[in-house]
């Protein structure tokens, strides 16, 4: 994962707020539902003394479903926000939060957000008809869904009972207006796969349709079409099965990722360019070498790290700063190595604990090593 989108929360100047928060926005009732739970959640923030523009910043955002906004078609929302009052990030969940947060600290606690970020695989998901297309485009990190239509002709789209000598005709004149309509989709999805780069392309909708635009697929996507049954472009066709499918191979995806990053991890043991364990990770960071971060999902709550004047004057213990020639500040392990991934570029893959080899909280693998590089035995 890469973890640009939050650079503009460690360039804020904490404390933080730092909101996890179901803000589902679906039933008959649902704005009075979402004031009471936006009350709870302000009021534990104001119990640990946050001020009043931090508090009206959560406030206003977490509501913002209320107002018919981007919030009430989401399952959930993260929400971190700067002691000035300004938001700093603001993210939709995969699904309801597990366990909601509301906490006033120093740094930001943005593990568990990661660990329920809806799904960052870039994705297209298509819905066609013999006329055109509804697309979707999805999972690109800090950038909300991308939805377009690509509409073609429909002059002599339906196949005719005309009789005679026409028939033949029409029958032709309807199959290559489907054919048309087809490539403007095709066309435009291509476009869209050179953009983004998605990991597959899910196409729905008339099954006559898939099939011609299956069949029109480019270079650039044909190997990554995934159809399904079912879908439509009417008003008031049921989203939810297409949803449900877009949901599941992104949970493939992501599921796929983890078992690479542990087989790159050990891959990469061998020509001495990945470390595992807090100390050497911590060395490698502060070194610049950090490719990929590695963090499990559930971390020691107990573990602290120091760090100086910026992320990555980061130490385990105060012998490690002084070689820095630093006063170190103690600091949640996790927030700690998050900040430093984001200091130097370095990409996260937040997996189970069962899936960590040896039962280690972190690894990483490398860009480069070095004569002073601790890979351990």
């Amino acid at each position: 994962m890469n973890l640009s989108f939050l650079e503009p929360v460690f360039a804020a100047s904490g404390p933080f707020a730092t909101v996890l928060a179901d803000v589902t926005h679906t039933t008959e009732n649902a704005d009075a539902e979402l004031e009471l739970r936006v009350r709870a959640v302000t009021e534990k923030l104001s119990e640990q003394g946050v001020p009043e523009p931090v508090l009206e910043a959560v406030r206003s955002r977490l509501l913002e479903g209320n107002d018919g906004g981007e919030a009430g078609r989401l399952k959930g929302r993260a929400v971190v926000v700067a002691a000035d009052g300004s938001v700093v990030l603001d993210q939709g969940l995969a699904a309801a939060p597990v366990r909601e947060i509301a906490e006033w600290a120093a740094s930001p606690d943005l593990l568990p957000i990661l660990r329920q970020l809806a799904g960052r695989v870039p994705h297209v998901v298509v819905v066609a008809d013999r006329v055109g297309a509804d697309i979707t485009v999805a999972g690109l990190g800090d950038q909300p869904d991308e939805e377009r239509q690509v509409e073609g002709d429909t002059f002599h789209m339906r196949k005719v009972q005309v009789g005679g000598w026409a028939h033949n005709t029409y029958m032709h004149t309807a199959e290559n207006q489907w054919v048309e309509n087809a490539d403007k989709v095709a066309a435009d999805i291509g476009s869209l796969a050179r953009r983004i780069g998605p990991r597959f392309v899910l196409l729905a909708g008339d099954v006559r349709a898939r099939q011609i635009l299956s069949d029109r697929a480019g270079g650039g996507w044909s190997d990554l079409v995934v159809t399904m049954d079912g879908g439509g472009r009417a008003a008031g066709a049921d989203r939810h099965p297409v949803d449900a499918r877009a949901a599941e191979l992104v949970a493939e995806h992501e599921a796929r990722e983890v078992s690479e990053t542990i087989e790159k991890i050990e891959g990469a043991a061998a020509y001495g360019l990945s470390v595992t364990g807090v100390d050497r990770v911590v060395e490698a960071l502060r070194k610049g070498q950090v490719e990929t971060l590695v963090l499990t999902d559930e971390q020691d709550a107990g573990a602290t790290l120091l760090v100086g004047n910026g992320p990555l004057e980061l130490g385990v213990d105060q012998k490690d700063m002084d070689a820095l020639g630093v006063h170190g500040e103690i600091v949640p392990a996790d927030r700690a190595l998050l900040a430093a991934a984001v200091a130097s570029a370095a990409d996260v893959v937040v997996v189970p604990k069962a899936a960590m080899p040896e039962d280690v909280p972190v690894a990483a693998v490398l860009r480069y090593a070095d004569a002073s590089t601790d890979v351990g035995s």
